[in-house]
C-alpha cells in the first residue's frame, strides 16, 4: 500500500504530522477522524518529501538520531532489570530536556497505562517512530522478547548512524573546502583582480593575452557577481524540486548507478543498509515479505528500492530471496553469494547481519579512500586556480618593473 503524509489536529488543538499506510487518502482521513482527531491533509508520501526534508532541518523530531538510540537503550535496560513496561517509561520520562519529547514519552505511557501495547502506543505518535521500529517492537511483543528485541534494536540504530555519519564526515570537508576557495576566488576576481585592471588602463600597459583574459573575467564577476550566485542557487532549487518527480528521480538514480566513480559506492551503502534491515527483522520474527517492504523504505536509491520491491514479488511466486534480488543485476553479487549461503544453511537472518557487516567495512573503506583522493585533488586544482589568477595579474606588473629598473 502507498504510504500518506498527513496533517491532523488532536482534542489539545496540537498539530499532528505524520505518516500512514492506506490505500487511498480517504482511508487516512477516516483513520484520523476514528482516532479522534481532525484531519487537515493527506498526501502521498512522495509528494511531501522534498518540504519534510527542509522543515526537518529547521525543526529537528523529538525522537531521532542519538535521542532515539538512547531511549532505546535505557528502555531495554529498564525492562532487563525487571521494570514493568509502564514504570519503565515513567523513568525515562525524567530524562529528556526537550519538552516535545517528554510529551511524546507521556502519551506513550498513558496509551500503555491505558491497555494499549507498546507497537501501538508508538504508532499513535504519527509518524515519530518509524515503521521499522513499530514493527520490531511489535514481532518482540508476539515472541515474548521485548528487552531483547529492543537491545537489538538499539543496536541496529547506532550502526545505522554510524554508516551515515561516515558518509557525511567524508563529504562535509571536500565541501567547506570547495566553498570557501570558491568564495576566495570571488573575492579574488570580482575585487582584487579589477583594481589591477584599472591600474593598468591608467598606465596605458600592453598586456599579454592571457593576462588581458583574466581581467576580463574579473570584471565580469565584478559586475555580475549576483548572477553567479544567484544561478547555482536556483540550480540546486530546481533540482530539488525535480527529485519529487518519479520519472526524474528514477533516471539519476539510474544514471548514478551507472557512473563509475559512486556506482560502487552507492550499491555497497544501499546494500549495507538494506541487509542490516532485513537481517535485524526478520532475527526478530518478522515475516520476510513484511521485512522487504519495510527494508525498500530504508533505501535512499529509487532504483534499488524498485528492484527490492520486485524481488518482493518474486518471493511471494516461491523464489529465494537471493535469486529475486538476483534479477534486477544491480546488488552486488557477493552480497547475493552470502544471501544464498544464509537460505541453503537456514540461517538468513545471521547471513544477513554478517552481509550488513561487510559492506560497512567495505563502504568504510571505499570512504577513506575517496577522502584520502579527494581532498589533495580538490586543493591542487583550486589552489592552480588561484595561483593562475595571481600569476596572471602580477606578471605584467613585473615586467613593467624589470622595465623600469
Amino acid at each position: 500500500m502507498p504510504l500518506y503524509h498527513y496533517k491532523a489536529l488532536n482534542a489539545r488543538g496540537e498539530l499532528l504530522d505524520g505518516q500512514m499506510e492506506a490505500a487511498a487518502p480517504t482511508e487516512v482521513v477516516q483513520r484520523l477522524q476514528e482516532q479522534g482527531h481532525l484531519p487537515v491533509e493527506a498526501k502521498l508520501a512522495s509528494e511531501a518529501s522534498a518540504a519534510s526534508v527542509w522543515k526537518g532541518l529547521f525543526k529537528p523530531k523529538s525522537f531521532a538520531g542519538a535521542r532515539l538510540v538512547q531511549f532505546t537503550q535505557q528502555l531495554a535496560i529498564l525492562l532487563g532489570a525487571g521494570q514493568p513496561l509502564d514504570r519503565a517509561l515513567t523513568i525515562l520520562l525524567e530524562l529528556p530536556e526537550d519538552e516535545a519529547a517528554k510529551r511524546t514519552v507521556a502519551d506513550v505511557r498513558d496509551a500503555v497505562r491505558g491497555g494499549a501495547s507498546l507497537s501501538a502506543a508508538l504508532e499513535r505518535q504519527h509518524g515519530t517512530f518509524s515503521r521499522l521500529y513499530i514493527n520490531m517492537v511489535r514481532a518482540g511483543e508476539a515472541g515474548g522478547s521485548l528487552q531483547e528485541t529492543l537491545s537489538r534494536l538499539a543496536e541496529y540504530l547506532e550502526r545505522s548512524r554510524a554508516l551515515q555519519g561516515r558518509v557525511v564526515n567524508a563529504l562535509i570537508y571536500p565541501a567547506i573546502l570547495l566553498v570557501m576557495v570558491g568564495l576566495s576566488l570571488l573575492f579574488l576576481l570580482g575585487y582584487v583582480v579589477p583594481q589591477f585592471a584599472q591600474m593598468y588602463e591608467s598606465l596605458d600597459a600592453e598586456l599579454p593575452l592571457f593576462t588581458q583574459i583574466v581581467l576580463g573575467v574579473g570584471l565580469f564577476v565584478r559586475d555580475w557577481w549576483i548572477v553567479l550566485v544567484a544561478v547555482p542557487a536556483l540550480a540546486l532549487w530546481w533540482f530539488d524540486r525535480k527529485r519529487r518527480d518519479p520519472a526524474f528521480r528514477a533516471a539519476f538514480d539510474a544514471w548514478l548507478l551507472r557512473r563509475r566513480f559512486t556506482g560502487g559506492l552507492v550499491a555497497r551503502i544501499e546494500t549495507a543498509r538494506l541487509a542490516r534491515t532485513l537481517g535485524t527483522l526478520v532475527r526478530n520474527g518478522v515475516p520476510l515479505l513484511t521485512a522487504l517492504g519495510i527494508g525498500r523504505n530504508v533505501l535512499g536509491n529509487r532504483v534499488l528500492a524498485d528492484d527490492v520491491d520486485a524481488a518482493a514479488e518474486e518471493v511471494k511466486n516461491g523464489v529465494s530471496l537471493s535469486n529475486a534480488l538476483a534479477r534486477g543485476k544491480r546488488f552486488p553479487r557477493l552480497a547475493l553469494q552470502m544471501i544464498q549461503v544464509g537460505e541453503e544453511s537456514g540461517a538468513l537472518d545471521t547471513m544477513l547481519v554478517k552481509t550488513a557487516e561487510t559492506f560497512e567495512h567495505e563502504t568504510a573503506i571505499a570512504l577513506d579512500r575517496m577522502l584520502a583522493a579527494l581532498v589533495p585533488i580538490v586543493t591542487i586544482v583550486l589552489a592552480a586556480a588561484v595561483g593562475v589568477v595571481v600569476l596572471a595579474v602580477l606578471t605584467p606588473l613585473y615586467d613593467l618593473t624589470n622595465a623600469i629598473g
